[in-house]
């Protein structure tokens, strides 16, 4: 496996022709709805686009990034072969465990820094520098410096035989596995289909095609269960409409999300306050200059719509689990009080063997961000069975 150092540097000119989008923005005419009820909010949106044209440092937000030791490396597969842009930190301990951590959307490589920081030097947060990890985390393919695959079918789980292939690469033979929204997705796929190498998995969320076959007679719906499903549906009705598009008509949206930039802030920053822990104030999880930098890593590579395949793959590929069918790896889930939906152990158990499960006193769906200390405590509580 080939490997390169990696270094952002955007060019200037790249960086102007945004912020002469930004101040030319074509305002869509407000509506008599409350703030936030039909979407962005008009009046954030322009305080955003505004900071993003005149007082986000792009300069300095590139300088923090290029502190991660990052790399890209030609990853083959049976599938053939790809691309990958990925972070490679190495634990500050005395035996490090090898972890790969996988993003989803709208997220990327950049939510998980502070995480980083606290598994890699656990002893820099008073924790037991025994519990260090070596931290690999790939960009998915078509999101960030991650090209977008030639070919079709890459679903989760062609991503984790690329994962796999990269950890071999990197000298890893065994390995735990990490991830929440469609990184959720990746490690699931890579402890069923990578069992041989894959110690356990921690997850942060359920990905909404995970559907265990269940035998009415043998194993009844619970309640429990039913209130779950009921709720998912109910969120998928009135929230999911965002993500319907990504599995059936993403280059629809891509064409404007691509070229319009106060679109694109729109698109990601309504999920951002939606998805969080904030009580309806961004600001209160998340500063200006980190949801800019995020959005300016899918601005800058034009990203936008080849991050929406995998949904599209996803949608052809679901977790469907055949009767009796087992994912042998041992999983842990972290359970946060404002991710988009809340599954009960038992709806796990039907698939998984759940050895450790944690009801988190607070945090969203980017718990990496919002909560780094809660998750970094409980994923070392859970690897350390496997050093």
């Amino acid at each position: 496996m080939h490997i390169d150092r990696f270094e952002l540097h955007v060019p200037d000119d790249a960086i102007d022709d945004l912020r002469q989008r930004l101040r030319a923005t074509r305002w869509a005419n407000a509506t008599p709805a409350p703030a936030w009820q039909q979407g962005a909010d008009n009046a954030w949106l322009r305080e955003l686009v505004a900071w993003w044209a005149d007082e986000f440092d792009w300069r300095a937000a590139e300088r923090e990034l290029n502190q991660q030791p990052q790399f890209m490396a030609d990853v083959a597969t049976d599938a053939g072969g790809q691309r990958v842009h990925f972070v490679h930190r190495r634990g500050v301990g005395p035996k490090p465990y090898p972890l790969v951590i996988t993003h989803g959307w709208p997220g990327s490589f950049v939510e998980f820094h502070a995480l980083l920081d606290r598994l890699c030097d656990p002893a820099a947060f008073g924790a037991d520098p025994a519990d260090a990890f070596d931290v690999v985390v790939p960009s998915l393919p078509g999101f960030a410096f991650s090209p977008a695959p030639a070919m079709p079918g890459a679903s989760a789980f062609q991503v984790a035989d690329r994962w796999a292939a990269l950890m071999r690469g990197l000298g890893y033979d065994r390995f735990g596995a990490q991830g929440g929204d469609l990184g959720a997705g990746v490690s699931i796929a890579l402890a069923s289909r990578h069992s041989q190498a894959v110690d356990g998995i921690h997850l942060n969320f359920l990905p909404s095609s995970y559907e265990p076959t269940v035998d009415a007679a043998n194993a009844p719906f619970t309640p429990a269960e039913q209130d779950y499903l009921r709720e998912k549906a109910e969120w998928a009705a009135l929230e999911g409409g965002y993500a319907h598009m990504h599995a059936t008509k993403p280059q629809t949206a891509a064409a404007s999300l691509n070229d319009s930039p106060a679109g694109l802030a729109a698109w990601f920053g309504e999920k951002f306050r939606a998805w969080s822990d904030c009580d309806g104030v961004i600001e209160r999880r998340f500063s200006k200059d980190t949801l800019l930098t995020n959005l300016s890593i899918y601005w800058f590579t034009g990203s936008i719509g080849t991050s929406m395949q995998m949904y599209w793959e996803n949608r052809l590929q679901p977790f469907r689990f055949a009767a009796g069918e087992r994912v042998l790896p041992p999983v842990a889930f972290a359970r946060f009080p404002k991710e988009i939906n809340h599954p009960p152990r038992s709806w796990l158990e039907r698939v998984f063997d759940v050895v450790q499960w944690t009801d988190m006193p607070r945090g969203g769906h980017f718990a990496a961000m919002e909560e780094p200390d809660l998750l970094a405590a409980d994923m070392r509580r859970f690897f350390r069975r496997f050093r």
